[in-house]
This record gives C-alpha cells, sequence and structure tokens, in this order.
C-alpha cells in the first residue's frame, strides 16, 4: 500500500494549480502538502513539479505520472460509486463545464438547488466559452451549446432548446423604424457577435425552405452576449440574442423584440459526459434535473 501513499494529494495539488490551492481544497496545511509530494519524489526517483517561490508547475515525468494517476484514481471514484448506486444518497464530487453566460445564468441555479437536496453531493463548476476536451482535462460533464462534432468516446443528452430573437431599444426603433420582414434586417445597424474576427450571421428558418440568413451593417461587434444586451439597451442597434438573455429586459420595456411573426433560430444545449458501461447516480441525477429545469427557466 505505501506505493499510493501521497498519491492522491499529488493529483490535487496539479489540478489545483499549486500547493497552497491545493492544502486548502484538502483541509491541510501547505507544508504538509509539499512534504507529501517530496516523500512521493524521492520514492519515485524523479522530479514531479518545477518549483519557484510563487508556483509549481508539472515536469514532463510528473505530466505523464499524473495522466496515468488520474484515470486510476477515476476508476477508484468509479468503482466507489457504483457501489453507491443501490443506495439513496447520492454522494461525491463532479467536475462539471459550461459556457460562461448560459452556465452562470441558467445551469448554475439548478445545480445549486441540486446540492439542498443532496448534502454529500460536491461540484467543482468551470465557467469557459472555448469546447474544453473532457478526457483530456479531467471533466466529468460538460454543457455545451455549440455543435458537438464527431467526438469519440462521448455520450449526449439534450437538455434544453435556445430559442433566437431580434431586438432593439425603444429609442433606437422610434429613431430608425421597425423592420418588418428579414431583408430589411440588412439596412439596420447591428450588434453583431463574433469570435476571432468572424461575425456570426442571424439565421431565420423557413418551412420547406432554406433559411434565411441576413448580417446587418455593424460598427459594433463583442464576443460577450450580455455586452450586447447591454449595447441593444443602450440604443446603438439590433441584436439577435437567446430569448432568456433578454426576458426581463422586454418585461421591463428596455428592449422590444421585432419580427415576432417569425419562428428564431433554435440551439440545442447538451449534456456531454465520457462514455461509461454504467452511468454513475450522481451524474445521472444531475443531467435529469438540467433537463427538467432547463427548459423551465428558459421559455
Amino acid at each position: 500500500m505505501e506505493r499510493f501513499d501521497g498519491i492522491s494529494v499529488f493529483v490535487e495539488v496539479a489540478d489545483a494549480g499549486g500547493f497552497s490551492a491545493a492544502a486548502a481544497r484538502l483541509n491541510l496545511s501547505r507544508s504538509a502538502v509539499g512534504k507529501t509530494v517530496s516523500r512521493l519524489e524521492r520514492r519515485l526517483g524523479v522530479r514531479l513539479f518545477h518549483r519557484t517561490t510563487r508556483t509549481q508547475s508539472l515536469t514532463e515525468e510528473g505530466q505523464l505520472f499524473y495522466e496515468s494517476c488520474q484515470k486510476a484514481l477515476g476508476e477508484i471514484r468509479t468503482a466507489e460509486d457504483l457501489l453507491e448506486s443501490g443506495r439513496r444518497e447520492i454522494r461525491g464530487r463532479l467536475r462539471i463545464s459550461m459556457p460562461v453566460l448560459f452556465g452562470r445564468q441558467c445551469v448554475a441555479p439548478l445545480l445549486r438547488d441540486l446540492l439542498r437536496s443532496h448534502p454529500r453531493l460536491e461540484f467543482d463548476l468551470s465557467f469557459n466559452d472555448r469546447v474544453i476536451d473532457l478526457l483530456d482535462e479531467g471533466f466529468d460533464l460538460a454543457i455545451r451549446n455549440s455543435p458537438l462534432g464527431n467526438g469519440s468516446g462521448l455520450m449526449m443528452r439534450t437538455v434544453a432548446e435556445q430559442r433566437m430573437t431580434v431586438c432593439a431599444s425603444p429609442a433606437y426603433l422610434e429613431a430608425h423604424g421597425m423592420p418588418r420582414t428579414v431583408a430589411e434586417l440588412a439596412a439596420h445597424e447591428g450588434i453583431v457577435y463574433a469570435r476571432g474576427g468572424e461575425p456570426l450571421s442571424w439565421s431565420f428558418p423557413s418551412d420547406g425552405k432554406a433559411a434565411e440568413i441576413v448580417l446587418p451593417q455593424t460598427r459594433l461587434r463583442l464576443d460577450d452576449l450580455a455586452a450586447i444586451a447591454d449595447a441593444a439597451a443602450a440604443g446603438h442597434g439590433l441584436a439577435w440574442l437567446p430569448c432568456w438573455l433578454v426576458r426581463e429586459r422586454v418585461q421591463k420595456g428596455e428592449l422590444v423584440r421585432v419580427l415576432t411573426d417569425r419562428p428564431g433560430l433554435i440551439f440545442k444545449a447538451h449534456a456531454v459526459w465520457p462514455r461509461t458501461q454504467h452511468m454513475l447516480p450522481k451524474l445521472r441525477v444531475v443531467i435529469d434535473k438540467l433537463a427538467a429545469g432547463l427548459p423551465r427557466i428558459m421559455e
């Protein structure tokens, strides 16, 4: 059993990005964590971390050892969770990645509510708009709004649908007029979502026909949906945004939806997780919660 001493602490340091952060997670002193890792290095005969006065980073050998240990500990946790599957109590930790704005406003409130029902359930939540690699980065679950691609080794379940809408401030519409058709949008000033220099065109589905695509003229391109909503409310132009994001502003009269007779494009939100033979009870209860709760939040 001595061969396993210090491995869980080592993995925690690598996950946390440093001895101090790992010590806080483990409820240990920084000195105790450092000594545990040093003993492990002496036993293995390799240096696992590059150390400076402020930071610690994995060496090449440390990275290889970390990847193997992470997988092994994951297998152990899976075995423990399966033993719990016949019991009523949901317990254990899940690492979950989600888009920043959608995660903060829609997903996180449901997960916080779930913690009240399951006192021994734990979440490590990561808010990031990039598409993470669940297997390489050690996540148990990701919520994605983007196309899934052909990710092998992954499972997926649609948990919500996000309908898009065009909106603008009352002041903008009074000054520039209300667009009545999709074609008229091109003549208006638009506030456009763009990432990597590429603006996202606005798409409007049509029954039995190809979708109508338009990109309004624009002087304002942003990579944050909340900032686009702010700019639209301030009168800078039309914006194409998820209905859930603008609902309160519309109710308050800060924004007005336009082209309401046209169905909005729908983006599906997916829960994605690594493929396993048996779904863990803690993972199932989270996915079921999101599938039941997100559609109500986003109406």
